[in-house]
Formats: C-alpha cells, structure tokens, sequence
C-alpha cells in the first residue's frame, strides 16, 4: 500500500510571488484606492447587499473594464457617479465618502438608509439626492462648503432641529427640498444668499416666524404648506406660479406699510396722497420712537450706579446678578466690548431694572437692537403655570419609583399625565427661596434662556413652600446613563452621534457664554446634565441655576471639578470649558469621570487618559470598546486633541467655549489632501487618511 505523502508546508519563495502578485495586481488596478476603499466602507456599512452586484468588502476595480459595479460611473480612474437609487438599501453610508473627491452626483433615496447623514461627504457633488429613507439628526455642515452644489433633496427623513446658517456659500443650489422633516424653528438667514435658487419645498416640517428672507429669490416652485409660519407674505411671492402657503398661521388683513414689498416695516411705498399720508403717520412713530429710546438711555446712564449695587445683595443678603439679555442671532460678539462678568443666576431685577447701556457712537441698527434688547428683558413670563397638586398627582406623590435624579437643590421627577404627555419636575428645597416673588424672578430669567440644544423650560409652580420648575422630558435620559449604565441589549452611541452629541452641547454652552449679555456661567457641566431625546440629539439641562452650587466640588461629584476649584470659589468662564471636556472625555472612551473599582492610577479619567490623548499609538486602546473600532482614525486624533485642550490644569490655556465649537466644526469640514494610495494598505490603513 503506497504512502501517503504529507503536504510540504509553504515555501518562502511561494509566499514572496503571491505578494508579489498581489502588489501586482494593486499597481494594474484602473480605480484610484481612495475611491475603492470608501465603497469598501460604504458596503459593509450597508450590510453588503446582494443587489449591490459586482461590489466587494475588501478590494477591487470599479472602474476597471473586467468588472462592473452596480450604480457605479466612472471617467478614468476616478468614480464621478453613484446611483443607488430605490434598491431596497439599508444600514449606513459609512464614514469614507469624502475620499471620493470627484463624485458629482450621488442618488440613494427611496432605500431604507438610517442614522445620520455623515458628516464626510463627497466634497465636489452637483447633486445630492437622499429622499425617502430613515436619516435622523440634522444637515451636515459639510454641505455648507459645496461651491458646485446645484440639487439637494434631504425630502421624506426623519431629520430635525433647527437649521443653521450654512448656506452662505452655496451660489449655484437651484433645488432645495426637505419637506417632511421635523425641522424647527426659523428659516435661516443664509437662505437669502442663495441668488439661483428656483426650487424649494419645506412642505411638512415644523417652521414658525416670518418667510421675509425668501422675499428676493428668484423662485418659481415654493412649498410651504402645513409648517408654523406667520405673519405676511411678501408680494413679489404671491407672483410666483407654483405656490402652496396652506396649513400655516399667516396674519389676516392687508399687510402693514413696507411689508406688501417683503422689507422691512417702516419703508414707505410712495405714490398718491394715501402714500404721503403713511409717510407722515410713520415719520411720526419713528420720531416718537427714538425720543423714547433716547429717554431711556438716559435712564439706564442714570441707575447705572444703583444697578451695581443690586447687583452684589438682594433683600434676602444672597448675591444676585441681572437676567441675561438675549441676542436671536449666533453672531453676538459685543460682550467683550461691555466687559460685564459672567452671571451664575438672574434675578428678578431684570424685569424692573434694565442692565446699564455703555455709551458709545453706535449705528441705528445697533440702537434698534439694544432697545429690542431692553424690551425682550422686560417681556412676562410666558409659561404654563402648574399647581402643586397638579404635580403632585402627576408625579405619584413624588414616589421613589419617579425619581429620576437627586441633587445638591432638591429631586427631579418624571411626570406622567392621563392624556399621554410627559414632562420633568424640578422640586425645590422650600428653603431655597426667601418667598414666591424671589423664585419667580429666578424663572423669568431661566424662562428666556432659548436655543435648540439646551432644555426648555415648560412651566412652573411657586406656590409658598411648593417651588418647582417644567420641562419637556427626554426619552432616551441621560448620556451618563447611555453611556455608563445601558445593559448588553443596549444600541451604543456611534461615532457620528458621538460627535454630534459633542457639537451640540458645546453650542449650548457657548449660547450661553457668548449669546446671552452679560455671559451665563453654568458650574454645573457634567454628562447627567446632557440628557438625549428621540433622535439622541443634545439638551443641556439646569442651566440658570449656577447660584445654588457654591461647592461645586459637591454639586460636580468626584471627576469633574476643575483644578482651580479646590473649594467654594475659584469657579470662572473656563471651568466650564474643563467640565465640558470631561465630558468629551466619557464620549471618547466610554469610562466614567470616576471610577474606585479601576487600579489607583485609572480611577480618575483626566489624570489617567490626558498624557495619552497625544500619543496617536495609545488612542486606539482609549477609544471606547463599543465603537467596535468603526470611526475614521484621524477623526480620533482630532478629537482628542480638542479635549487635551479643554482639560489643561491652568485655565488660562484652555481655549474659550467659542474656540472649542470652532475646532470641532473645523474638523468636520475638513477634507482629506489629494493623495495617491498604492501596493498593499489596508482598508483600515486607508481610511486613517479620512475625517469624521
């Protein structure tokens, strides 16, 4: 009987020519790599699809002639067209698309894609199409640097929020639908850049104010319809031949002088006696106006000195500051030119006593702005006022089992009413407040404290000895609790949440530093104060309150508090920006501010991870378990050096809140430098050359 022979095990000259093949194989490659290894991404990322045929998860030549990939044109090396159109997709579109620098046009809508938009995107299109799937989160800033974007349709998602001023740049856009959204607030101002803008349909979303920033665009298609838009439409729209206004709050009558054109109030329309007539009436007014605005900058000059000393005791001997005073826009910069402190809590002085004015030569803008500034101080609380016992039912009589949280102030209770809605009570020790009065000034200055990032409050109570403030409630809790707490079952946080999570709530903090005048500090940043709704968007709670925690060292908990704050004082602007980063910290690498069942060396995260975060060797091992490795590895980096920043023991090298917000944004936009990728990297090795 012959012997078997037993195989030769393989022969390193063997192993050389299969390299050398396969280096072979690379170098005849038609497709750029950059290009191959973002559809690499973007396959496994949707779950690689059989319709997808001729794509692969590692590899290939897309643009090659013995292969052919689904939806896929190319023109040389470089792919210029994706078209994934209505093939049933689903997952995510990855995080490597910006490496696909000359796809101009790029059509996934009608699948059943989710999560967010990413944040990368290929830089140069001409048309995006994602209509009809299941995005949530909001439109990804990258869009805002797309020069040669003429078509983008975000229709049929589940996006929302407000959208935000980045459409300044976009001169060529002619096609701009995100209807049936859940899009919120105001049109932005942006919009009135956009000088070829032909189409735009926001049908469906939850728009409120004015539509004047529409009123000189040379639309011919405009959809409004079902959206919370009031006040008048401007003429020259009501000439446009597709126009659909329905299911809205427009105001009834003929529309005051100047608006009938879509400018401002107070532009006379002349012609005829009637026209002379409004002049003289509005010429009046105006007259009238500035008396009064002059009348009362004299006044504030005036109490300029008693406002000072309100400013340091109240009648209960607690220190006290004004209200802030809010701008609407995000380019506020003027407080730096007031050079007021920061405020840890407003008072009810606000509304009885305007802040002083400084005097300077300003523009008759700036004086209508600061008189809208002195009016909005004064404004009464427009809140849902609530009786205790009204809560008390709701909140089961403030049962354990409704406890969603203890802190330094008193419990904050989950509310659950009959009619299915559910709110948050913040309930007060009755010793916090020297009387109702005191505790209703304290809600009028929370009451104006408004942008899209930090919790609304809803309502209150103040009857004597029952003190407790409303808020909307979050579903999803905290990112304390998303983080630290969620059983095995729980969805992590990926990458692109992450980041969102982290822009958000620097942008809340930075409406409150540089938005409100004088600045609001917070002294109480910690990730059980950034609570998560449906869509795990950002909302900045107790803000307002910075007047009850004294010892933050107690408030803060073991972990967060800053360097400079050994005890009750030393708390200033840039301890929020320390506490903000511990906070990055715990989106970075998924461990707690504090930790006792960790080594000694690791119990604290600032002092165990910080000489780290600039090791690029060591970050791979920091980044948190969960993310299973899936996030750009640059991204990483750049991350982690904003928060190594943040973190610094002197706070005068941290950078402000504003710096912060920019550094983050900077990174999203970035786009990755043009550079040829050849022999054998790796996908992962590969996409260390993309951004977010």
């Amino acid at each position: 009987m012959a012997r078997r022979r037993r195989p030769l095990p393989p022969q390193p000259q063997l192993v050389g020519l299969a390299v050398l093949l396969s280096v072979a194989v690379a170098a005849v490659a038609k497709t750029d790599q950059p290009d191959v290894a973002a559809l690499n991404v973007m396959f496994n990322s949707m779950n690689k699809p059989s319709q997808l045929s001729g794509w692969k998860s590692s590899g290939g030549d897309p643009c090659g002639d013995d292969e052919e990939w689904k939806g896929i044109e190319c023109s040389g090396k470089s792919v210029t067209e994706i078209n994934l159109a209505g093939l049933g997709l689903s997952g995510t579109l990855g995080y490597q698309l910006s490496s696909l620098k000359s796809v101009t046009k790029f059509d996934a809508s009608n699948n059943n894609l989710n999560g967010d938009i990413p944040y990368q995107l290929p830089p140069n299109m001409v048309q995006l199409n994602l209509y009809g799937n299941s995005f949530n989160g909001g439109v990804p800033y990258s869009i805002s640097q797309m020069e040669d974007l003429e078509t983008l349709n975000l229709g049929k998602n589940h996006l929302n929020g407000q959208l935000t001023d980045m459409f300044s740049q976009l001169p060529k856009l002619s096609t701009l639908d995100i209807s049936f959204n859940r899009f919120s607030g105001s049109l932005p101002q942006s919009f009135q850049h956009l000088r070829n803008l032909k189409t735009l349909n926001v049908e469906s979303n939850q728009f409120s104010g004015h539509i004047d920033v529409l009123a000189k665009l040379p639309l011919e298609d405009l959809n409004l319809q079902n959206n919370k838009f009031t006040g008048w439409i401007p003429s020259k729209l009501k000439d446009i031949n597709n126009l659909q206004i329905g299911g809205n709050q427009w105001s009834s009558g003929s529309a005051p002088p100047g608006m009938e054109k879509g400018s401002t109030l107070g532009a006379s329309s002349g012609g005829g006696s009637g026209g002379g007539i409004n002049g003289f009436v509005i010429g009046a007014i105006v007259v009238a106006v500035l008396l009064a605005a002059l009348i009362l900058l004299s006044v504030l000059k005036r109490n300029h000195s008693s406002a000072s000393s309100h400013y340091l005791m109240d009648d209960s001997g607690h220190n006290r500051s004004f209200a802030p005073l809010v701008d609407d826009g995000r380019a506020h910069k003027e407080s730096s030119a007031v050079n007021m402190k920061p405020l840890e809590l407003s008072s009810s002085l606000s509304s009885r006593t305007p802040p002083a004015v400084p005097r300077k030569s300003i523009s008759d803008n700036e004086f209508e702005n600061k008189l809208n500034h002195s009016r909005r101080s004064t404004d009464p609380i427009n809140l849902v006022t609530y009786s205790s016992s009204d809560l008390q039912a709701a909140t089961g009589n403030f049962h354990s089992s409704r406890l969603l949280g203890q802190g330094t102030i008193g419990g904050v209770y989950k509310a659950k009413y009959t009619d299915g809605r559910v709110l948050v009570v913040k309930k007060f020790d009755p010793l916090s407040f020297s009387g109702s009065s005191d505790f209703v000034d304290l809600v009028n200055s929370v009451s104006k404290l408004r942008h899209p990032n930090i919790s609304e409050l809803v309502g209150y109570s103040s009857e004597p000895g029952h003190y407790m403030l409303v808020y909307d409630y979050h579903m999803n809790g905290s990112l304390y609790d998303f983080l630290h707490l969620s059983d095995d079952y729980s969805k992590p946080l990926t990458w692109d949440t992450r980041v969102r999570i982290a822009i958000g709530t620097a942008s809340a903090l930075e409406y409150l530093h540089d938005a409100c005048s004088p600045p609001v500090i917070h002294k109480n940043i910690k990730a059980s104060n950034v609570l998560l709704d449906a869509d795990l968007n950002p909302h900045l709670t107790d803000c307002g309150l910075a007047y009850f925690y004294e010892d933050t060292s107690e408030s803060l908990g073991p972990g967060y508090n800053p360097p400079e704050c050994p005890g009750s004082s030393g708390y200033v602007m840039k301890s929020d920006v320390y506490c903000f980063g511990v906070v990055m910290l715990q989106l970075l690498t998924g461990r707690k501010p504090y930790d006792s069942s960790k080594p000694r060396t690791e119990q604290s995260l600032v002092n165990f991870v910080t000489p780290q975060l600039r090791d690029s060797n060591a970050l791979g091992a920091l980044a948190d378990p969960a993310l299973r490795g899936l996030y750009p590895p640059k991204a990483l980096s750049r991350f982690a050096d904003v928060l190594a920043r943040c973190v610094q023991s002197d706070p005068e090298s941290r950078p402000s809140i504003s710096e912060v917000v920019q550094s983050l944004l900077q990174c999203v936009q970035r786009t990755t430098s043009s550079r040829r990728m050849g022999g054998l990297r790796s996908i992962s090795q590969r996409s260390d050359d993309s951004d977010w």
